[in-house]
């Protein structure tokens, strides 16, 4: 009995490492291999070595990583600096604003790329609803500072978001403290709260940089005659067909985003440990009036995001359903009916994609925070280090890596629904691997020896006990990988052939050739089906 037993175990520990090689081989083969085979063209043309595409690389594209670096900086600065304004005043507000405000962040946060770009041009270019219909102004909206407010509204829902997650987990005990010692309320926002702040806006700059380097829509949309390097490397590979010069176009680009992130990963992970208190703060017991002209700063930003937001989305709703004809402003249904005939097919299709897509980075990125957990090797945290670069470097070079990589031989992948599931998936498993690690930190590790002292074996263990306890952190990092698939472009611009076309593609191509009242419903489309499983999951998560 005891030999079947053994046997029992035996089989499922083979069971257990397999599952792990399957792991490290996708990590290798779909998210390193890529980014080799993109490095490698740079370095090739027709199977010869060569420096051609970096003879003058620097030289030639000097104006555009300058907009790149310049548009960026100045972007994720100003979006740093009001986000944590509106986040420091949902911490101040009572529990109904900070509720309210929590749930305006939840749908703007998650809207699809472009959207801005619908009511921006709309509301302020040429002939906007505010510039030339209202105030008769011929403003040009276009060039640098368009890129630059476009990115700047497009993410500062996100900046906000994550400010308001950090600052909550502050220790404001210390605010008690400082008063006690007969500190103003201005003394010790100046001398407490803003100094332990920081690392929190340091952190979040450089992650919108990141973010913002690999921009290459808002540029086409509205950067007029000047462009950024992601988007000319974009433009050369649809344009030109030159991927050896898009690779090394798009190598400019790591650098800067590679240290960026980790300045973020020093700055935010390592310093705000002495701020934080290591668990989430009853907001409720905060107590601090703020002085006079500090409350007045807030308040009139988080009510000017509020006005900017309703603004947006209202003037996206109006461009869907109205339209101005010779006898004024009619209502339309024209734009819902083509919705119905040519975008329904391909919203079938990219929720299928970013179901499957969700599930699988949930799944492998949880797992490889497990397996992680366990070996506590440096050969681990290679591979998990291997599995964060897709989600790190710009979209585009991550998309135009499967080209290369995947055109041919064995796994001969271009022009199928696959590589876009592929490319979704092994973008997304970082999400996954840090919902794991933070559910990983509260549990007891007593829990897994228990289950091997009563003789269960690996597998048994990872399936019985790790899996359940694994659920919020599971669903955490599914809806974020499924919201992501539902929005993503830049890394699947490249993938996408006629017949597996998705949402964004099909909103990005309207939002280019000018139809906005197409581009509003699909964009208010992709929002409410990506809101909804927001709250959907936040309910579960909640029971």
């Amino acid at each position: 009995m005891n030999g079947i037993k053994d046997l029992e175990i035996k089989q499922n520990n083979i069971l257990y490492n397999f599952l792990l090689f399957l792991i490290i081989s996708g990590v290798v083969v779909f998210c390193f291999y890529p980014i080799y085979k993109i490095i490698e063209t740079s370095f090739f043309e027709n199977g010869s070595f060569t420096l051609k595409f970096y003879s003058g690389i620097f030289k030639d594209n000097y104006l555009l990583l300058k907009n790149s670096l310049l548009t960026s900086s100045i972007s994720a600065g100003i979006t740093s600096l009001f986000g944590g304004i509106i986040a420091f005043y949902m911490i101040f507000s009572k529990e109904r604003v900070r509720k309210f405000y929590y749930y305006v962040l939840m749908l703007t946060m998650i809207s699809p790329p472009f959207i801005f770009g619908i009511s921006y041009i709309m509301l302020f270019g040429r002939r906007g609803l505010i510039t030339y219909r209202l105030l008769g102004l011929h403003i040009n909206p276009y060039g640098l500072k368009g890129v630059i407010m476009l990115q700047l509204i497009g993410e500062i829902s996100f900046a906000t978001f994550m400010l308001y997650e950090i600052f909550k987990n502050f220790d404001y005990n210390l605010i008690a403290v400082s008063r006690s010692l007969g500190a103003s309320s201005w003394e010790t926002l100046k001398r407490v709260i803003f100094p332990i702040s920081i690392p929190a806006f340091l952190g979040t700059f450089f992650i919108l940089f990141t973010k913002n380097l690999a921009d290459f829509g808002s540029a086409i949309i509205i950067g007029g005659r000047e462009s950024t390097l992601a988007t000319e490397a974009y433009l050369t590979v649809i344009g030109e067909g030159n991927m050896s010069k898009a690779a090394a176009m798009t190598l400019l680009l790591i650098f800067p985003a590679l240290l960026a992130f980790l300045l973020y990963k020093y700055i935010l992970i390592k310093k705000m440990n002495i701020s934080s208190n290591g668990k989430e703060i009853k907001l409720k017991s905060i107590d601090l009036d703020l002085p006079l002209g500090v409350n007045i700063i807030f308040k009139t930003i988080a009510y000017l995001f509020l006005a900017i937001m309703l603004i947006q989305y209202g003037s996206i709703f109006f461009s869907g359903f109205y339209n101005y004809t010779s006898k004024g402003i009619e209502f339309t249904l024209e734009y819902v009916e083509k919705f119905k005939l040519s975008a329904v097919k391909v919203f079938f299709r990219t929720i299928i994609y970013a179901f499957i897509a969700g599930s699988l980075a949930s799944t492998i990125g949880v797992l490889l925070s497990y397996y992680n957990k366990n070996k506590d090797n440096k050969f681990m945290q290679g591979i998990e280090f291997l599995a964060s670069l897709p989600y790190i470097i710009p979209g585009t070079f991550f998309g135009l890596g499967y080209i290369l990589a995947f055109n041919s031989g064995i796994l001969t992948l271009t022009g199928t629904a696959l590589i876009v599931i592929l490319n979704c998936t092994f973008r997304q498993i970082n999400i996954g691997i840090k919902a794991g690690e933070s559910i990983f930190s509260t549990l007891n590790p007593n829990i897994e020896k228990a289950g091997r002292d009563l003789g269960a074996s690996k597998i048994k263990i990872l399936i019985d006990i790790i899996f359940p306890l694994l659920k919020p952190a599971f669903l955490i990092s599914f809806v974020n990988c499924f919201i992501a698939t539902m929005t993503t472009i830049g890394a699947i611009i490249f993938l996408i052939s006629p017949g597996n076309n998705v949402a964004t593609v099909v909103l990005f191509t309207q939002v280019a050739q000018g139809e906005y009242g197409a581009a509003s419903i699909t964009a208010l489309s992709i929002t409410l089906i990506t809101f909804s499983l927001n709250i959907f999951v936040s309910k579960v998560l909640k029971k």
